[in-house]
């Protein structure tokens, strides 16, 4: 009981907060929202003074880094917060007031045998950036290489553990209600949601990332991943080679550097699809300040603390839908979807088939700058409501980033259009992984791998078996009948009653 009222005391002090920033003013008289939880909303707003525009980006950092972190996971979901929030959300870019350089020196100290001031020579005080887990340092060791030294900020995961707690909780009563929240499954959700943070707040885990990346990407030209320094790597401290560049965040730097602005966008989106499609293992927070252009012309990725993972059935469906939508092949993307199990399959694919060809034929062959990414999303989630497709938790990292993608590579390069920058990487993994000879290789791998498996099936079949000279197995009989009701209470009945008339008689 203590528990739970701390949890909803957390939700209410957010949920004033948001207030304040006019944050909930869509949620107040929802079709899908609870009368209650609509009357609430109202209620927290009273005297706040919030602007009438809802400031979702600016609510969302007044409630902590867990909630940016939140913010930033459902700026992919339109469909939970609708098209305008996820639009705002987009603004989450995790740039955060730093942590005091004492603290910082102090964490330093801590994770580094013998302290900081043992293995390099200077740290800046002042971060190169600052986001809501970490910020990052520019470092010299006493050989003279410069790094940059990724530092959790003091207290993180205590201030994690508790957000991630209550938001938890709050699933849990949000899939309760049933109906639209329950096909939306908050749970998955925030379970999901859960993985990716555990995951930022051991920066082994992301030197590990960066270095999987790395070799991804080896032989993409255009890009590079920094290289990882091990030796001054632990579980609150990342160290990577130093980068210089410009952020892509500054078009205007960009754009004085000379550089080819529709090329770079071209890379954005083909080293995307080089990591989703091509290896399955991809760079999940994509945005512009986490990509630098490089002095001799390349992207150079940086963050690695999300990344996203797809199985070699999961990169097929996708490589097949993005080439079913490239060529208007709705009926293939219709079936892959009901094949994935995306769809349940009490409903038509040929009305499937019509409703992507209603949202797809008015983008195609237009340039991003000329497609209204509200419609579109208005458009897809309308589709997903009316043909009862549950959320794929699995596939929200890919949305989210596909949806960074679009932004990077639009920001670069407005005239761009994103079929025809894909078309070529997916036409070409098709027709080498899906074609006559991949198949045959594919039949080839499971063969083998089913005869690498006979040996242990028939260790396992005799281990049933009994030795020699045991007793023979015993022989099969067919099963009982199913007990018929006792008869012996019927029976003394009967012949209490007969007792009874006898003696009556007599």
């Amino acid at each position: 009981m203590l528990v739970a009222s701390g949890h909803a005391l957390r939700l209410l002090a957010d949920a004033r907060r948001l207030a304040r920033h006019g944050a909930l003013r869509p949620f107040e008289r929802h079709p899908d929202v609870p009368a209650e939880l609509g009357l609430l909303a109202r209620l927290l707003r009273f005297g706040a003074f919030a602007p009438s525009v809802p400031d979702f980006a600016g609510g969302l950092r007044a409630c902590g880094p867990a909630a940016v972190k939140l913010g930033q996971a459902l700026a992919t979901r339109p469909d939970l917060v609708g098209s305008d929030a996820a639009a705002d959300l987009r603004r989450l870019q995790d740039d955060l007031d730093p942590a005091p350089w004492d603290a910082i020196a102090d964490a330093l100290d801590r994770a580094l045998p013998g302290g900081w001031r043992s293995h390099f020579a200077e740290v800046a005080p002042t971060p190169a950036g600052a986001a809501s887990v970490a910020q990052v340092h520019r470092a010299v060791t006493h050989r003279g290489e410069v790094l940059a030294l990724k530092v959790l900020r003091p207290g993180i995961e205590e201030r994690f553990a508790s957000a991630l707690a209550t938001y938890a909780w709050a699933a849990d009563r949000l899939e309760a209600l049933g109906g639209e929240f329950a096909r939306l499954r908050p749970r998955q959700v925030m379970a999901t949601f859960r993985q990716w943070t555990l995951a930022e707040l051991d920066l082994r885990r992301e030197a590990g990332n960066a270095s999987e990346l790395a070799d991804a990407v080896r032989a993409e030209p255009g890009v590079r991943v920094p290289a990882v320094r091990w030796d001054y790597t632990s579980r609150r401290v990342l160290a990577l080679e130093w980068v210089e560049g410009i952020k892509l965040t500054d078009i205007a730097a960009v754009a004085a550097s000379g550089a080819n602005r529709p090329a770079l966008a071209r890379t954005v989106v083909r080293a995307f699809l080089a990591q989703a499609i091509g290896r399955g293992f991809f760079h999940a927070d994509l945005h512009q300040g986490n990509l630098l252009l490089c002095p001799d012309g390349r992207i150079a990725f940086l963050d690695f603390g999300i990344m996203g993972r797809l199985d070699r059935r999961a990169r097929v469906y996708l490589a097949e839908i993005l080439y079913g939508l490239i060529t208007g092949n709705y009926q293939r993307v219709a079936d892959i979807h009901f094949e994935a199990g995306y769809v349940p399959p009490y409903h038509d694919r040929g009305a499937f088939a019509t409703a992507l060809r209603a949202v797809g034929e008015p983008i195609r062959g237009r340039a991003t700058s000329e497609i209204s990414v509200g419609g579109l999303l208005d458009g897809l989630f309308a589709i997903t409501r009316s043909f009862d497709m549950e959320t794929q938790p699995h596939l929200l990292l890919l949305q989210k980033t596909m949806v960074m993608v679009e932004g990077v590579a639009s920001a670069l390069d407005p005239d761009i259009n994103m079929w025809d920058a894909a078309s070529p990487y997916v036409k070409r993994w098709i027709r080498d992984e899906l074609g006559p000879e991949a198949r045959l290789a594919d039949r080839l791998l499971r063969g083998a791998g089913l005869m690498g498996a006979l040996p242990g099936a028939a260790r396992r079949a005799l281990a049933l078996l009994p030795p020699d000279g045991a007793a023979p197995p015993p022989i099969p009989l067919p099963p009982l009948p199913p007990p018929r009701p006792a008869r012996w209470p019927w029976l003394a009945a009967g012949a209490a009653l007969g007792a009874a008339a006898m003696a009556l008689l007599g």
